[in-house]
This record gives C-alpha cells, structure tokens and sequence, in this order.
C-alpha cells in the first residue's frame, strides 16, 4: 500500500497553502518516491517488501503530523479567552509548532534513508529477483481496449437446454436452478439467459435481484419491485407483507421471469414463492446458488441444472475470447496457452481473471505466457484446488495505482451493486489518483475502473441510456479476497461494529450495532464508512464521531441522527461527508470549518435551509442533496464587491437543490458545474423571471439538467418558463414546466442532447409535430405522463435514436408508423399506455421483421396483455420458423 499512503500524503502537502520550507522539502521526496513506484514494476523479493512496508510507516507517520498540526490551527479558537489564556494558548501553540516541525524534519531524514534504499535498487546493487521479464503481471494502464460482450461461460449446450426451458410449451409455472461452485459462472449464465433478445422479447416482464448471505426479504420484494419498473416511492416503508402483495399485483396477469441469484438458504424460497402467481401462462423462476440443498429443495424445484468445470478446449476457448476477442491466437502462443487454460482447473473465474492480465498488447509474447504459465502451476499444485492462490497472484502484481482502489471494494457488502458516481467521489477523496491534466480526477478515476474491469476483478451492473456504466459489483471470491489482503496490508477492515481496537486507515462498519466509546487506537482511522440500513444512530453521537478527529471519509448516510451532529464540523480534515438528520433547521456556518471538503452529501426528512457560508468551500466538488425540502439559501443582494469572498469553482455536481436563482452573479461562482438538479417547489404566484431560466445558457460547461416543477396553485400554472438552455447540454429532464409543443425549438435545437425524458406535463398541448433538422444527436427519448394525442414525426426527425420509452400516455393514439425506419432504433418500451399505442409498437416491430430488421425490441407492461398476447405469440412463432436460436 506504499503508493496509497504516498498518494494521500501528496493530496495533503499539496492543500496546504503556504507551505514552511520543511513541508516543500518532504513533498520533493514524496513526489520522488511515487515516480519510483510508477516507473518501476512490483517486485516480489523481500527487500523491496520490506521497503514498501517502510514507505507505507513513514508515510503515514507524516500525514498524522501534518493533519494534527493543521486541524489544531482551522479550528477556530474560543472568544471567550482572557488576554491571559489567550497568551498562554499561543504559547502552547508555539511550542506544539516547534515540536511537530522536529516530527517533520525526523520524517524527512527517513524519506532521505528510504531514498538510499532506492538508489542502490536502480543502480543494480540489489538483484534478486529484479529481471524485467519477472514482472510478469505488471501492465500500463493507458488506453483501454473496447468493452467486450460478457462471454457465455461453459458449453453452448448449457446456454441452448435452459433457453429451451425457459420458452418451452409447459404453461405451468416453472422454477429452474443453476447450481455449481463458486467462480463457475452461475451468474454470467444466468445474466446472458436474461439479457437475452429472445427472452426479452418471450417475457412480458422480468426481475433481477441478488439474495446473498446476509438478506433481507423487504429488500428482496423491493429489489424486484424496482428491477420489473414496478416500484413507487410509497413501497420505500411498507411492511414485507404489503411489499408482498404489490409484488404479487404487478406479476399477474403477465408472463413473468424472476432470476432469484446467489441464494444460500432454503428459507428464502418460503419466504417469497407464495407471492409469485401460477396463472399457466409460461412464467419461469430461476435460482442460482453453490448449496445443492437449495438446488433441489423439497419440490419447489421442477429442474436442476449442474454447472461442471470446464474441460482443455472449453478453458481455451475462453481464455481465447478474453485475451484476442474475435482474433484468432498466434500459433505460438497455442501451446504454452493451452498449459496455462489447463493450470486454471476450468474454473471460468480464475481463466477470465487471468486472461485480463494477458489480455494487455505488451504481454502477448512467449516469454511473458511461460513465465504466467509457471506462477499459475506452482499455485495450482498439490491435492486442494487453489484458486485463491491465482486470485491473489492476480492481485500482486497489479499496477501499483490500482492496488489500492481494488482492495476498497472490499469495504462494501457482499453482492452490493455500487454506484460508480459514489465509488469515484470516495477513491478520490481518499487521495488514490493523481490527476493528468488536462484530465480531472473523476475522468481518472473512470479510466482506473476500465482497467479493473478489463482485467476481469470488477464486473459491470447497470449501465445508462447511453451504455456509460452506472453501477459495477465485485465477485464474492474476489471480495473475500480484498477482504483478506486489506487486512494483511493494514488498508481496512471489515467490523460487525465501529468499537474495538483497530490499526487500520479505513473501517467499514456493516451489519450490527455500534458503540459511542472508541479505543485509543480509533485516532489512526482515517475514513469510516457505514452500510447498515435504516439505522437509528442511538448511541451514535456526534462527540463519539468526532474522537475520530483525523478522518478524511465520513459516510454515515445509513444512520439517522435525530439530534444534530455539531461535532462533525471539527473534523476539517474531511474530504467526503454523507450523513442524515431527521429534523429541521439550517446547516451552522461552522459548515466552512471544512475548507478541505470535496463531497457533501446530506439527507433530511424536512426543511432544511444551507447557509451561504457554504459558498465558501472553495474545494467543494459534489453538493447533493436528498431531502422533503433542502433550500439553498443564496445570498440576498449578492454585490459584485462581495463576490471574491464566495468561491465555487471546483463544483461540478449540485443536486436537489430547491428554488434554485440562476443569476449572473452564482454563475460566476460555481462556472465550471457540469450536473444541476433543481427543484421548484410554490405556492403562490411568482414572476418567474427572477429565478433566471434564461440564464441557464452562461452555464457553459453543463452537460446535465434536471429541472422538476411542483406547483401548488388553485389554478393551472402559467407557462411562461423562457428557458434557454446551454448548447453543450448532453441530457435533459423536465417535469411540470406545461410549456407548449410549439416551443420545443429551444430543446430540439440543441446539437449535442442525446438523453430527453419529459415528464407530467414538461410540454403539454394534444398535437407534436417535430421540425426537421432537429434532435441531430437525440439516443434516448422518455414521454412520461402527457396529455399528448397525436405525434406527427418520422424517420427523419430523429435521426439517432436508439430508446423510446412510453410510460402512462393514456391519450396517446398511436406511436407514428415511420419512427419503426429510424435506422438506429433498437428498442420501444410501451407502459401504462392506451392499446392502440401498444399495439401501434407490435406492428411496428411485425413491419421491421417483414423487411429483415431483427434487432427492434419492443416490450410492453400493459393491462391489456390478454388481448395482445395471441399477437406477440404469432409473431414469436414467425421468427422460430425463421431463425435457428444458438
């Protein structure tokens, strides 16, 4: 973890301002050392150990000097001193100056000794073990190949017989199980059968939800409520028997397939099977799990499917795939590749994970394969399969930057999807990147996550309308094993509790309760980061948070404080703060106490009013807010004499904030956002020229805009909302602004909009024409809960599009017939909407088959499924008699 610990000490020399003399002079050694890191590869011989675990010890040691010393000097001292206590602190305070520049100077002469170390190294003086062509697992993380489509693991044969029994003849309900070890490729069987075309196509509806060790049947019900696009804001507290029962609602009716994946226990099938109908018509229910007791569990099971281990060719093959894609493999790569696909006991997971090491253009040479091919035999040896073994190999001979941002997945729960945008904001406030300019540190950070992706140690979740990756998770092995390696390196650990004695940086509190009293040793904790659900923070107070008063990451969003948390604002180390209060008020100006703070995520029940002290928090990145009311308090009368004092020019993201006033003078605060989300909530009549909707143009990096309007008026809301937006805008949803369809000029003109979702009344009127030359770039298009009769467009008018999405457009007659020729259209979604829209989609979709286009999808939600089914079978039948299905 040397170059995690040098990389945050960086991040901390670097904020300070004026630096003393000392300082400068250790950040010249920091900065040496990182460069030797990152232009040297990992070396496995005991000296270079050894050193690393003395870079780690030094580094530390400094970055607690440093944060002691400063954290005494932002805080503010009392105004209630008398001349005499004043005079004796700053004497303390001299005489605590000269003893902690003594620590400084001492951390100095230690850099300096390490460097020695350094120098023999490059000048040959220490050999073992130093042959380039050892480093065998080290690769440059530059550009990234292309994402490739997730590989059917195993034989074809298995992918064909479920796919059979998931569209078969049998109309009762069936409950199919995949049941194989862990690593053997359960879920990316499972995930490719839901994923694919034919069975999306088969289902009227489909679930997803991971059950894991550690479940919850309230999570389950609402995980698949969500997964279906049956989930509402009103389920977020309802009991598992309500959950249930609108579980149940949402799925009869329909034909439905639920993937119930990673089940350990036999209760969780009696837990929710009576909420799944049986009405005969072909729904399916498929299990994953390692437990052959789950698999064949009484006879709730009709049928068991057994994964086996790959054999010789089926190893190579996938090894193939990951490391040459479509490309056939050198000829003389064939047989040391065959060693090493054979060595990997046709394990999928340990083959993939290998192959991501092999799969980097400078490693495809014979040379680099037989030195792979030795390390993986040695691991692999003896009567125990090891895979482990070839687990952590994978993990040691990382690139050193990404070490440490492999083993911060093990700080979330087992099976946790987890959000990029938050995993990004927390790797860089931990100080894990190192900024390429003219790159920004979240730019970086989403480079990093690529190359973990590529090499087969993070999978990807979800992904956005526009295929960017929005939620990644991390296989249960591979997280055991940063759970293991983190606490070997002192990186993290994993408690039940946030009490007892501890040597880490980073504690990842999950599961159980949590004490008020921290051991002495809690002082070295450097980030401490909550998963528990619905917590009440009982004895969680807020004197017991700040003993922790070095910390640089605080997410406690998870516990609910129903008393303030004023202690908090002394932690001026913060880079990252996520916590939740449920009562109501304004945030204290003590709040600009956290001059280091990047990401402020906060999260209230009420009202609740932030100061305009927040304005000066000039590190400031990410401000969002989740609340029934969060008003940013601007500034009244903001003078330009006033505005050097305000200084926002790091945020990039301000979310939720409510009755947001986009004049000249906050633009020219926070100019570089690039994500608003603004809430306009009223109750009485407003000219709205005073909130600057046309002042939304200045704003010349934004690249998203979410604006929601919620009136509350006896009568129907005026539509003079003149916005004008700005022309880099990437994405766009409105909600409530009943702008007539006349004026869609001002979005359909925007040149680079690939994302519009309008939503209740964004534009109202019963007739669309689009103009031509317009919505140039437009992929994804959402017409949510309008009182729209009749869309008059084309092929032409959206020339890009791949997604429409229809939900509750009750007046909508039908989909125009010409949309079905936009030659990019992939998919149509149809919810909620009349019939004859939704049968307007099924013939669009018969007409592209007709002409030879097989790749529009059109699916439905609909209380008129009886009627179109016979239709939507027809048609499936068609393409069977066309088309052999691999």
């Amino acid at each position: 973890m040397a170059h995690a610990a040098l990389s945050s000490l960086m991040q901390t020399l670097e904020e300070i301002h004026h630096p003393h003399p000392s300082v400068t002079s250790l950040k010249e050694r920091v900065g040496q050392l990182l460069d030797f890191l990152e232009n040297s590869s990992e070396k496995r011989s005991s000296t270079i150990t050894d050193l690393g675990r003395q870079i780690t010890d030094a580094a530390y040691g400094a970055e607690d000097v440093i944060e002691s010393f400063f954290s005494k000097q932002i805080l503010p001292k009392s105004s209630t001193f008398s001349w005499r206590k004043k005079l004796c602190a700053e004497f303390q305070n001299v005489i605590h100056h000269i003893s902690e520049m003594k620590l400084i100077h001492k951390t100095i002469h230690e850099f300096e000794f390490i460097l020695e170390s350094v120098s023999k190294i490059k000048d040959g003086k220490v050999v073992e073990d130093l042959e380039p062509t050892k480093n065998f697992f080290a690769a440059a993380s530059s550009k990234f190949s292309s994402r490739k489509k997730t590989s059917i693991v195993g034989s074809n044969e298995d992918f064909i017989q479920i796919k059979d029994r998931l569209t078969g003849s049998s109309s009762k309900l069936e409950t199919i199980s995949i049941v194989g070890m862990g690593g053997i490729g359960k879920t990316t069987l499972a995930r490719n059968l839901y994923d694919d075309s034919l069975i999306e196509y088969h289902f009227d509806t489909r679930a997803w939800v991971t059950v894991s060790q550690d479940y919850s049947v309230q999570e389950i019900f609402r995980d698949l409520l969500k997964s279906s696009g049956s989930v509402k804001d009103e389920f977020r507290n309802e009991s598992i028997g309500k959950l249930g029962e609108n579980l149940y609602k949402s799925l009869k009716g329909r034909r439905y397939l639920i993937v119930m994946d990673d089940v350990w226990d036999t209760k969780v099938w009696d837990d929710v099977k009576r909420f799944f109908p049986d009405e005969y018509n072909g729904s399916r229910i498929v299990l994953t799990s390692r437990l052959s007791e789950v698999a064949l569990y009484e006879n709730s099971i009709s049928y068991v499917h057994h994964m086996n281990l790959l054999g010789l060719e089926e190893s190579w093959n996938l090894l193939c795939i990951k490391v040459f894609g479509e490309e056939s493999p050198p000829y003389e790569l064939e047989g040391i590749g065959k060693k090493i696909a054979w060595n990997c006991k046709g394990l999928p997971l340990a083959i993939v994970v290998i192959g991501g090491l092999l799969s980097k253009g400078s490693s495809k040479t014979r040379e680099y394969w037989e030195i792979i091919a030795e390390n993986v035999t040695s691991t692999t040896s003896g009567t125990d399969y090891k895979i482990m073994e070839i687990l952590s190999s994978s993990y040691d001979h990382l690139p050193h930057h990404l070490k440490s941002c492999f083993l911060y997945m093990g700080a979330f729960p087992e099976d946790q999807e987890i959000f990029l945008s938050q995993l990004i904001m927390l790797w860089v406030a931990e100080g894990f990147l190192k900024p390429l300019s003219p790159k920004s540190s979240e730019e970086v950070a989403e480079e990093y996550l690529n190359d973990l992706i590529d090499r087969s140690l993070v999978m990807v979740g979800r992904r956005n309308h526009l295929g960017k990756i929005k939620t990644c998770r991390i296989h249960d092995l591979l997280r055991d094993l940063c759970v293991k390696k983190a606490m070997e390196e002192k990186f993290l650990q994993v408690r039940a509790s946030s009490d007892g004695r501890n040597s880490n940086r980073r504690v990842s509190v999950q599961r159980t309760h949590i004490c008020s009293c921290p051991s002495i040793h809690e002082l070295t904790i450097r980030s401490l980061l909550y998963f528990t659900s619905n917590f009440s923070s009982g004895c969680l107070v807020s004197s017991f948070i700040a003993s922790f008063r070095l910390l640089k990451v605080l997410d406690a969003l998870p516990v609910l404080f129903y008393e303030f948390p004023f202690e908090i604002f002394k932690l001026v180390n913060l880079r990252y703060l996520a916590f939740a209060y449920m009562g109501k008020g304004k945030l204290p100006s003590s709040i600009s106490n956290l001059q280091n703070l990047q990401t402020l995520i906060f999260r209230s029940k009420r009202y609740f009013y932030l100061p305009s002290d927040i304005l000066k928090m000039p590190r400031l990145r990410h401000l969002i807010l989740f609340s029934g009311g969060s008003l940013l308090c601007w500034p009244s009368g903001l003078q330009h004499n006033r505005i050097d004092s305000f200084s926002l020019q790091d945020l990039i993201t301000l979310s939720r904030v409510e009755n947001f006033k986009c004049t000249k003078e906050v633009i020219q605060i926070m100019p570089n956002l690039k994500r608003l989300g603004v809430h306009y909530i009223l109750y009485n009549r407003t000219k709205w020229s005073s909130y600057g909707f046309s002042n939304f143009v200045y704003l010349e990096k934004l690249e998203t805009l979410k604006c929601f309007f919620f009136i509350q008026l006896p009568s129907r809301f005026p539509r003079q909302v003149n916005f004008v937006f700005p022309l880099q805008l990437r994405k766009l949803t409105l909600r409530g602004c009943r702008i007539s369809w006349n004026r869609m000029t001002m979005v359909g003109s925007l040149p680079n909009l690939e994302v519009l979702k309008l939503k209740h009344y964004s534009f109202e009127g019963p007739v669309w024409e689009p103009n031509d030359d317009e919505f140039v770039s437009l992929k994804y298009l959402q017409l949510e809960e309008l009182d729209l009769v009749q869309w008059k467009a084309n092929d032409t008018h959206f020339p890009s599009l791949q997604h429409l999405s229809l939900r509750y457009c009750m007046k909508l007659k039908e989909i125009p017939f010409d949309i079905g020729e936009t030659p990019t259209l992939q998919k149509i979604d149809v919810y909620g909407c009349s019939r004859s829209a939704e049968m307007s989609a099924i013939l669009i979709q018969e007409e592209q088959q007709s002409l030879g286009n097989e790749g529009l999808q059109v699916r439905l939600d609909s209380v008129h499924d009886a009627v179109l089914n016979s239709l939507r079978q027809a048609t499936m039948n068609g393409r069977r008699n066309k088309h052999v299905w691999w």
